[in-house]
């Protein structure tokens, strides 16, 4: 593969309320890719937090240089949230990942192997061998596999989780799917979608996911099934012709209701 080798990984984490958790999460991360050797930088974007979460980004700041906290002013949500640390990150590959310890920061190390192999993207799946998932809703993962599923057969990809947030890319990835339309957790099928309609390289990986042990989940239906303007959808032109028909179901999909992203 022709890509260039990687000099940095940005870890892209949006966190609203989190201060249960936050800490723990940026300093497992980061202790885990310094051990590795993976040069990093931690990219936390504060989504309109209430509670003490900016202040605990402030202080792990003062212990971890590589962490880079972001006040996103607003308007709020999921998808602007980490579209903010699109725009933010220096690194030349991005990690976006959950501030609630529900994945496994091992599995950041794999992502940037991986991506140095050459692939533009990597998906983690917890539905294929070696993946899984540990206290998972039953009702939470009946609709997250209906989603997938639907998904899976509306653009006949080979890809089962589609809705985890959890994946890695090259930035020239995230530069060549902008703009990036999804004010909420339709984000997390908004960037893989894109990516396989424009034809650029991508893997699978099993991973491990956990049921987040602090706080609440921050998911609602109702936000998935937010509708970009059809305008604004037209002007995301792909640069593939072939792959026209495949953008005209993805504007169809973004427009549609809920998809459970965990």
């Amino acid at each position: 593969m022709p890509n260039q080798p990687l000099t940095l990984l940005s870890i892209v984490i949006p966190a609203r309320d989190e201060e249960g958790c936050v800490a723990s999460t940026i300093e497992h991360l980061h202790l885990e890719l310094q051990l590795r050797g993976v040069p990093h930088e931690i990219v936390v974007i504060d989504d309109g937090s209430t509670d003490r979460t900016w202040t605990i980004l402030q202080e792990e700041q003062k212990k971890i240089p590589e962490l880079k906290p972001i006040k996103n002013p607003g308007p709020h949500g999921f998808g602007r949230a980490i579209t903010r640390g699109l725009d933010a990150m220096t690194g030349d590959a991005v990690v976006i990942m959950m501030a609630d310890e529900s994945d496994d920061c091992r599995d950041v190390v794999r992502y940037w192997e991986k991506l140095n192999e050459g692939f533009d993207c990597v998906f983690g799946s917890r539905f294929v061998k070696g993946g899984g998932t540990i206290d998972y809703p039953r009702f939470k993962l009946l609709m997250n596999r209906l989603a997938n599923l639907f998904v899976r057969l509306l653009f006949n990809h080979g890809l089962n989780d589609t809705t985890n947030a959890f994946k890695a890319y090259r930035k020239t990835v995230i530069d060549g799917i902008r703009p990036i339309l999804s004010p909420h957790f339709n984000i997390t099928v908004e960037l893989p979608l894109k990516a396989i309609v424009r034809e650029y390289t991508w893997t699978i990986l099993p991973i491990t996911w956990r049921n987040r042990r602090h706080g609440v989940a921050k998911l609602k239906l109702k936000e998935m099934g937010s509708r970009p303007p059809r305008s604004r959808v037209r002007e995301n032109v792909v640069k593939a012709p072939s792959s026209a028909f495949s953008f005209q179901l993805f504007s169809m999909s973004a427009c549609s209701p809920a998809f459970p992203q965990s």
